[in-house]
């Protein structure tokens, strides 16, 4: 690609070059493709909790497969840290090379790995490794995309340059969610669970190898190539960035004042709202599957939208109105999902409320990851069921010692003290089973799909891809701007996967245990506002907009 690029001559660069389309796409198609490995996995992880975690019960081998998956998260911004340093050492494009291939020969592991059955606990141990692996590579394979094309792109068009790449998580997400459904269709659903889930995972091989050729014939980015003819490139990335007060000023209020709350919005707008479908409103899984895919056709072009805009506008002020209208807007959104998803469960929760009385000291946080403890306090024996069921419930303080209760309408369960000696456990357990069926019994185990009003789900969930499309639109090309380009790639992966891979990545976890704890199917929602909130604040009182018409050529 020739060095005479318009991408940083102010006043050039209308329209959009042969060259610049190619930048555009091949960055792009690639970011698609790891995003598509990367969530393979998530949307696959009861079938492979029964592939990979049979040593123990069923419960807590769903809980490691959920833990494998968060691993992914946990790593970003370690590889953030590799990959960011050596983007701003040896160029952009020779290091997410590396990534794409990092992450698409991982992918390709899981597809031939041999389950628990045949290897035994290899299996698990070379699966998390694996995802591990996944997540380094995508912690260096954003900041490279959106640098190297933000630093293609003409003075001006850098949001819209940037906010293709913005679109790949989702289009990654889209994809991986066609593949499995075609594959679940053709095969049909116990052939799929036996083997054909492995057919997603090996497709990667096809998609990294048409990314790769792709890449190979770009050039390096011009501002690297001018940074290294001047002799400008930083010998010590890691020092710059986070070592020195200015830079890692920055650096802080970018985490908490832009990407904490871009990372929640978007996690609660992509996957959250999928479980809440699933897990809390019972929907059949192939129809909340085709509902949020179809509200994400919908909604994608508004990463477009809102890239371009940022240009015209700025980025700031879009990204805090992202934040500050989902924060204020979640509870009636999730609210009139579950009115126009699954009516008969509001309908009960109304007319019967389902209310547990127990000792708060009586009732335990019940996560064993090791499947060893049982919870068989008369506290825990309730909500145990309840959860089971995804019956909503309130809490009533009870005094100490008193056997806990549940209250459905005028009618009252008593539970038992299962850690008695002497009683008989299985017994009483099958009793206080059946007795919280029949006292909820007009609580709906699946929802009436009759009933669903398909359009308004669509509508609220669409609204929830604009918040993401707001957040998230303009936020690469903020990020390049924010920082020199010396340390360029460094410095804006960190806080980026900081946000996103931690902040954003553990929400179902954090929003199902708040959810868990309190019984209160929205409780989970108060965890992405309070972070939005403080990005909203964070950012409006202390961050900087950038010039977007400006050249962002400057490495120091």
């Amino acid at each position: 690609m020739a060095e005479s690029n318009v991408a940083n001559v102010p006043g050039k660069g209308v329209g959009i070059t042969k060259e610049e389309r190619m930048v555009i796409f091949a960055s792009s198609l690639g970011t698609v493709f790891e995003w598509y490995d990367f969530y393979l996995y998530g949307s696959l992880a009861a079938i492979i909790s029964a592939q990979f975690f049979k040593a123990v019960n069923e419960t807590t081998s769903f809980i490691f497969a959920l833990l494998a998956f968060a691993a992914g998260f946990f790593v970003r911004p370690f590889g953030a840290i590799v990959f960011g340093r050596i983007g701003d050492l040896i160029g952009r494009k020779y290091t997410f090379l590396i990534t794409i291939l990092l992450m698409g020969g991982a992918t390709v592991v899981v597809g031939v790995l041999p389950n628990y059955d045949s290897i035994g606990i290899a299996a698990p141990i070379i699966l998390i490794s694996m995802r591990i692996l996944q997540g380094l590579a995508l912690g260096g394979e954003y900041g490279g995309a959106a640098t190297y094309v933000a630093e293609h792109a003409p003075n001006g068009k850098r949001g819209f340059f940037t906010s293709f790449i913005q679109t790949t998580a989702t289009l990654g997400l889209f994809l991986s969610l066609i593949v499995i459904l075609s594959c679940r269709l053709a095969l049909g659903g116990a052939a799929f669970e036996a083997w054909g889930w492995r057919i997603p995972f090996l497709v990667s091989a096809i998609l990294v190898a048409v990314s790769v050729w792709i890449r190979l014939q770009l050039a390096e980015s011009p501002v690297f190539k001018r940074m290294k003819e001047e002799g400008k490139i930083t010998r010590a990335p890691l020092t710059e960035s986070f070592l020195r007060w200015g830079n890692l000023k920055i650096v802080l209020l970018v985490l908490f004042g832009g990407v904490a709350g871009q990372g929640v919005v978007w996690y609660t707008g992509m996957f959250y709202e999928l479980f809440f479908l699933l897990q809390t409103l019972k929907l059949e899984s192939q129809a909340a599957n085709l509902i949020v895919a179809f509200s994400l056709i919908i909604g994608t072009p508004f990463f477009i939208v809102f890239g371009a805009l940022s240009d015209k506008v700025g980025r700031k002020w879009i990204i805090m109105a992202g934040c500050l209208l989902a924060a204020v807007t979640y509870f009636p959104i999730f609210k009139g999902l579950t009115h126009f998803a699954n009516p008969a469960l509001e309908e009960a929760q109304i007319a019967d409320p389902v209310v547990v009385v127990a000792d708060p000291a009586d009732c335990a946080f019940q996560f064993d990851p090791i499947g060893k403890k049982t919870f068989k306090s008369s506290c825990d024996q309730v909500k145990s069921i309840l959860a089971k069921k995804a019956i909503p419930y309130t809490n009533e303080a009870a005094p100490a010692g008193t056997l806990a209760s549940v209250r459905v309408g005028a009618e009252v369960v008593q539970s038992f003290n299962g850690n008695e000696p002497g009683v008989d456990y299985k017994t009483k357990n099958a009793e206080l089973t059946k007795a919280l069926e029949n006292a909820t019994k007009m609580y709906p185990a699946k929802a009436d799909m009759r009933r669903v009003n398909v359009p308004m789900v669509v509508l609220l969930l669409v609204i929830l891809v604009i918040y993401v499309t707001m957040v998230y639109g303009p936020i690469g090309a903020w990020l390049v701007e924010l920082f020199p380009a010396r340390i360029r790639y460094t410095s804006m992966s960190l806080p980026y996967h900081i946000g996103n891979g931690w902040f954003g990545g553990f929400l179902p976890t954090i929003a199902f245990a708040l959810v868990a704890a309190t019984g209160d199917i929205y409780y989970g929602l108060w965890y992405p506002i309070s972070i939005a909130l403080m990005t909203f604040v964070v950012g409006s009182l202390l961050m900087k907009d950038t010039d977007t018409q400006g050249s962002i050529h400057h490495s120091d």
